[in-house]
């Protein structure tokens, strides 16, 4: 893998996390090499644990194992996705001490079921984190509006937060927020700052396939097809640049505190007609994370382009979102269609996993 794009993007203040994990990647050296390449951390989903642990044998004498031990589907999954965390995490410390804290980190998700669940995610969120009892873990929380309160709270109690499935703008202010309010209460209260960390995953891709949808059959929307996701994207690093900035930040920073990063998700081009990496090109900038999967960070380092994008073209990014909203395309609808689509998905994938996972079970109680 070209390792001088990934580097690079360091100097532009930005950290390139992986999208993806499994069992035969970490055995093989595969991720190993990732992170000599320029790979800072490394972030999962229930989507990526379906993919890696429901196909294929690598996973099968574990779950056998377990099953014969009368574990249940359930604690059969958290069992083996613990397992490959620990594992990613401990690839990953070097990386965390190198960069005194700042990357090096893992991202395992509560169950996606908890999404409007206050009290659930925090339970679950606290249980996992003690279960994998190490500092460079982030526990990811969906930003609805019921993960916001958690979030707040999580971060009060010392534990690191990913939010998750971020694609409004005002949903992104929540969030900082909410990590804000979180540090302000756990300073308060004579807690240490400086080793809490989180970043607010803002998905990209998404957005563009959404509002493009609806710009089919719009001859006058043409020329706006592939840039709302980049534009939503651009505000919301500029609401993240008012919010870590002034009095209330300050005496924040004074303590320690480190600011909570934009993390761009969901970077992958879906519309072939675009480029394969602009959801990299386009948002480079100082306190960022992009955690792309595979296929892009491929992409990226062999051909992806360098320079400071994220805070090029904000007014034009404002101006976007008028001529959107002249064609009816509102934005808060296109936004809170996409979090209902991507908890449900999240959410069906968890329960294909187990699914898969009862198949298995199944088969081994037989033999």
């Amino acid at each position: 893998m070209a390792q001088e794009r990934l580097l690079a993007l360091q100097k532009y203040g930005q950290s390139v996390w992986i999208d993806f994990i499994s069992r035969d990647a970490l055995a093989s050296g595969e991720l190993a090499r990732m992170v000599e390449a320029g790979v800072l951390g490394l972030t999962s989903n229930p989507s990526i644990f379906e993919k890696a642990i429901s196909t294929g044998v690598t996973y099968d004498v574990d779950i056998t194992d377990l099953a014969r031990r009368g574990k249940s589907v359930p604690q059969i999954y958290e069992a083996l996705a613990l397992a490959d965390i620990r594992a990613a995490a401990a690839l990953l410390r070097p990386v965390y001490d190198r960069t005194d804290a700042l990357d090096g980190y893992v991202s395992l998700e509560v169950s996606p079921h908890l999404a409007h669940d206050t009290a659930g995610t925090i339970a679950e969120a606290r249980r996992l984190w003690a279960a994998l009892d190490r500092p460079n873990i982030l526990i990811k929380v969906p930003g609805t509006p019921e993960g916001i309160p958690a979030i707040a709270e999580l971060i009060r109690s010392g534990i690191n937060v990913n939010v998750t499935l971020l694609f409004a703008l005002d949903a992104y202010e929540a969030a900082a927020n909410a990590y804000l309010d979180g540090l302000t209460a756990r300073a308060e209260a004579g807690g240490e700052v400086r080793n809490v960390a989180s970043v607010a995953s803002f998905f990209v891709s998404r957005v563009d396939t959404a509002v493009d949808k609806r710009l089919a059959g719009r001859p006058a929307g043409r020329s706006l097809r592939g840039r709302a996701a980049v534009a939503n994207a651009r505000l919301a690093y500029a609401r993240f640049q008012e919010i870590f900035a002034g009095p209330c930040w300050e005496a924040l920073a004074a303590r320690g505190a480190r600011v909570q990063r934009p993390l761009w998700a969901s970077t992958s081009t879906k519309d072939p007609a675009y480029p394969d990496t602009l959801y990299v090109d386009e948002l480079i900038g100082p306190h960022t994370v992009n955690t792309m999967p595979p296929q892009t960070l491929a992409a990226f380092s062999d051909h992806g382009r360098l320079g400071e994008t994220i805070t090029q073209g904000v007014v034009e990014a404002e101006a976007l979102m008028g001529q959107l909203a002249a064609l009816g395309i509102d934005m808060d609808d296109v936004t809170d269609e996409l979090l209902r689509a991507g908890v449900k998905a999240f959410s069906d994938a968890f329960d294909q996993l187990l699914a898969g996972l009862t198949a298995k079970v199944s088969k081994a109680h037989k033999k």
